[in-house]
């Protein structure tokens, strides 16, 4: 099988991109570098079965190649993180929707098979836990920047619904849940490697708000894990599916926890969402997936659990320190 992985440089990707290789795949990747790093794929860069382009996926005459020489593309290139969305709006926007839209045009145009990344922002504010693939989406207003994302996502995966219904292409829908792992950056917002890098460092572990929103994090092998094994389950082709964890914990209990296991004289300093983000900033008070659907698809099942989860990230980072 040869897999195209755009965004493939970044965290899940490099992941990804490990695992394919592993499974004895072809892989090859695209990533302009804006968030992603070569170092990501330190692993993989000396095998013959990988090869990867720094270019914008908006090349067309590049992708047009690369499409044309793949069996299957793992769409994961997005701006993503919720300073780059308060940050640079214009950038998400056009990334999110001009790239799916140039993937899946292209997919069609060789009849390639397309596993697009989707996002737990999709339900916005929504009390309706767990979340079901089939719920109605709650958002703020368009004056809020925040909602950009959430709703350029959903265009990625409107587009890719009306591509497989008018144009009969296979494509795969998968909404993740706060993935974290190895690798991951807190510098775009992502929580859990900044608590942990400040708890390190011994800096204030800052949680923004009041810390009472709820998250369930999952780690990244169990989600590469169930995106190829969606990619090759024909009865995902046309589908949206749930990929996350259902054990929740509050930010705030978060950094609780994160502070007692390294051991950290951090103290924990609370941020108002105006001084972290922007004036007026809203936010999802709960993300937690229902995984009925993956479940009965594909037998999914999250392997590892929070503590597991910390033990590998704060692990990570501590080898890491001089990279801080």
């Amino acid at each position: 099988m040869r897999a195209l992985i755009t965004g493939g440089a970044g965290f899940i990707g490099s992941h990804l991109a490990e695992e394919l290789l592993r499974r004895g795949d072809l892989v090859y990747v695209i990533d302009d570098l804006s968030t992603g790093r070569l170092e990501n794929l330190a692993n993989v860069m000396s095998s013959p079965r990988f090869g990867v382009a720094v270019e914008t996926i908006l090349n067309e005459t590049v992708m047009d190649r690369l499409v044309s020489e793949c069996d299957i593309i793992y769409h994961l290139a997005a701006a993503v993180g919720v300073e780059l969305i308060v940050s640079k709006p214009v950038e998400v926007i056009q990334t999110n929707i001009l790239g799916s839209d140039m993937v899946l045009k292209l997919a069609n145009r060789y009849l390639k098979k397309v596993v697009i990344t989707s996002t737990s922002e999709i339900y916005g504010k929504s009390n309706h836990v767990p979340f079901k693939e089939n719920d109605d989406r709650v958002l703020g207003p368009t004056t809020k920047n925040r909602w950009s994302y959430s709703s350029s996502k959903a265009i990625d995966e409107f587009l890719a619904l009306a591509y497989h219904k008018e144009k009969k292409l296979e494509v795969v829908i998968a909404r993740l849940f706060n993935t974290v792992g190895p690798r991951q950056t807190g510098r775009y917002g992502m929580v859990l490697p900044r608590f942990v890098v400040q708890a390190l460092k011994g800096e204030p572990i800052t949680v923004y708000n009041d810390g009472s929103m709820i998250r369930c994090f999952t780690y990244v092998s169990d989600v590469v894990d169930a995106m190829i094994n969606l990619a090759h389950h024909q009865e995902a082709v046309g589908n949206i599916f749930n990929i996350g964890s259902t054990e929740a914990i509050s930010i705030k209990d978060l950094a609780v926890k994160i502070k007692q296991i390294t051991n950290s004289d951090s103290p924990i300093k609370y941020v108002p969402y105006d001084e972290a983000y922007e004036q007026g900033f809203e936010d999802m008070a709960i993300r937690i997936p229902d995984l009925s659907k993956i479940k009965t698809l594909i037998g999914y099942q999250p392997s590892i659990n929070l503590d597991g989860i910390l033990d590998k990230v704060i692990e990570y980072f501590s080898t890491e320190r001089l990279k801080f």
